[in-house]
């Protein structure tokens, strides 16, 4: 595991109970919490740098887990090192390195390479998956995604890299991202957007020198999407992305069609309904990892375990492709519509979405 964020609170748990899996190494920024965390799951090799762990013969796995800026030169580094790859998302700062990364990883068919985008594996969300596939909705009218919490709401919150643009904080990247891969994964390509982004907190206490620093980066986003023509159909959607809502707030997603209705209320609760103004009914699945005690009972380390299991046993039975997972070129599509949306609010105008077999 390279970083110890997100990877400590939810991939190593995962990793920890996954058959035939074994947690051997870790490095992070700091080093003391690469030595942190190697004491806390019993990780016998805590690294002064990922140079260093991908140097060990015994690591066959690498999670990229530090902040988006090291995510292309790590990812390159570890597919050149022969390491299968789990990258977090956002996948790259922008479409170029994200092509680069595509590219390394077309050239290696024989090491698993693919985004973390776990809601794809929580089975609620595979439940949506497969209902849209089978028909449900009929022809897409309309989705609508909110994303809304209070997580950088209060302006005491310290500054650190997600404050900093050239490290790759803020919220289109951390949360957009998942809303623009599930909208793909769920409803197909978009192919156009216009934006608004804000950074509504304008700064924050640099926990080391105690002085106010700029915030760089978003914290509220919302845009008009433009799915691809199907069949010379035209659907739309929006997406509202806020880390501002001081009370309430909830991550929801609706589809509206010409035949029924989902709706993905709260992050794991699915209720459909099928004909015109028809009562609508739990469509839910229990996820099974809540009976896991060492993983944490929420939405992005349950979803984070299947996707681990899933991973391992793929690698095991010597495959480097799992249904559903999200590829380097879904990566790609992802920033790509991110690139468009920040486009989209410098201009000020509806911006097209380059398709992934676009030349670059």
């Amino acid at each position: 595991m390279v970083g110890t964020g997100f990877a400590r609170s939810a991939q190593a748990p995962a990793f920890q109970v996954c058959e035939g899996a074994e947690l051997v190494a870790v490095c992070s920024g700091r080093h003391e919490n690469a030595v942190r965390t190697a004491e806390q799951f019993g990780i016998a090799h805590a690294c002064e740098s990922h140079e260093e762990l991908l140097s060990l013969p015994e690591v066959s796995l690498v999670v990229v887990s530090a902040p988006p800026a090291h995510h292309r030169a790590i990812t390159l580094a570890a597919l050149a090192a022969g390491k299968h790859v789990i990258c977090e998302k956002p996948m790259a700062m922008n479409a170029v390195e994200a092509r680069e990364m595509v590219d390394s990883a077309a050239s290696r068919p024989g090491q698993l390479a693919i985004i973390d985008h776990e809601l794809r594996f929580n089975p609620t969300w595979r439940r949506m998956k497969e209902l849209v596939d089978a028909g449900f909705l009929g022809e897409l009218h309309h989705v609508s995604v909110v994303i809304s919490s209070g997580f950088r709401h209060s302006a005491q919150r310290p500054w650190n890299w997600w404050s900093q643009r050239s490290a790759g904080g803020g919220l289109l990247g951390a949360l957009g991202s998942h809303a623009i891969d599930a909208v793909r994964w769920l409803f197909g390509d978009i192919e156009a957007v216009c934006a608004t982004i804000a950074t509504m907190v304008p700064s924050r206490k640099d926990p080391v020198s105690g002085e106010q620093r700029p915030n760089e980066t978003d914290d509220y986003c919302s845009f008009l999407l433009r799915f691809a023509p199907r069949d010379g159909r035209v659907s739309h959607g929006t997406v509202m992305l806020s880390a501002l809502q001081a009370s309430g707030g909830k991550n929801q997603i609706t589809a509206a069609g010409t035949n029924g209705t989902l709706v993905m209320d709260g992050d794991e609760t699915l209720i459909g309904a099928i004909g015109y103004n028809h009562q609508f009914e739990d469509m839910s699945l229990i996820d099974r990892a809540r009976g896991i005690s060492i993983v944490p009972d929420n939405i992005w380390a349950r979803s984070f375990y299947h996707l681990a299991r899933e991973t391992v046993q793929a690698l095991r039975e010597e495959r480097t492709e799992i249904a559903h997972a999200a590829t380097f070129l879904d990566g790609l599509h992802c920033q790509q519509t991110i690139d468009a949306v920040r486009r989209s609010h410098e201009e000020e105008r509806w911006i097209k979405v380059r398709s992934v077999s676009d030349p670059a």
